[in-house]
């Protein structure tokens, strides 16, 4: 049960399940390790540095909350735990700023090859996360393991599983959204129903929706296929 009662976001409904989902091309895609492994930390007007066992020197955070992908199917009431992106920034990545930060955007980069950028403002919020537990559990890696993005406000696509390498931009003209430009928002705020680009949230849904169920039995053959080889000594 939900620990809070509130209304779903604009255009969403519960799913009831939480499962392996993305793009099609990322199906088949893996991370190449499922431990925790150094994270590649660099960008504009900074001292590039590997994330080891740094976070583990930060203060962790359990929390509960919801997950809304684009697609319109949401997942509640999810308890998540990790390190607050606010405490990463401050005490981690600022100290290795070789000139007066001027930072304006943050580019996610994950294992399987997938990228996603968000506003520093943005992933400042008290809620977002670097995860690495889920329901009182490493994360599987169907959800993301090693560590992953938790940015409850942004739509799913935000939150880049299997991180490996963190960006700092001053500008994101040079960005560039994997898929179709029109499916990725610069923002993808969830009560905003900012879904992508160039169609409003209303349309994006009327496409999206029929193809919930197709994607996830997609990604559910894959794993079947994949996990129980690649990680039964696990």
């Amino acid at each position: 049960m939900r620990s809070v009662a509130r209304p779903l976001p604009p255009g969403q409904f519960e799913l009831g399940s939480f499962p392996r989902f993305g793009l099609l091309a990322y199906a088949k895609r893996w991370p190449r390790l499922t431990q925790a492994g150094a994270i590649r930390v660099y960008g504009d007007g900074m001292q590039p540095f590997l994330l080891n066992n740094s976070l583990a020197a930060l203060s962790r955070v359990e929390q509960r909350s919801d997950f809304h992908c684009v697609t319109t199917w949401s997942q509640t009431n999810l308890a998540w735990s990790g390190w607050r992106f606010s405490d990463f920034y401050q005490k981690l990545v600022l100290p290795n700023c070789v000139a007066e930060a001027n930072t304006k955007f943050v580019v996610m980069y994950g294992m399987d090859g997938y990228r996603s950028i968000l506003p520093l403002a943005d992933l400042l919020a008290c809620d977002v996360l670097l995860a690495d537990r889920l329901q009182g559990e490493p994360l599987a890696i169907e959800h993301g393991a090693p560590l992953r993005l938790v940015a409850p406000a942004h739509y799913g696509y935000k939150s880049v599983k299997h991180l490996c390498a963190i960006e700092f931009l001053d500008s994101a003209e040079a960005f560039r959204p994997v898929g179709m430009r029109f499916m990725a928002h610069p923002r993808a705020r969830v009560q905003s129903e900012e879904r992508g680009v160039g169609l409003s949230g209303r349309v994006l849904r009327w496409l999206y929706r029929p193809l919930v169920g197709l994607v996830i039995a997609r990604f559910a053959r894959a794993s079947a296929q994949h996990l129980p080889h690649q990680y039964a000594d696990d």
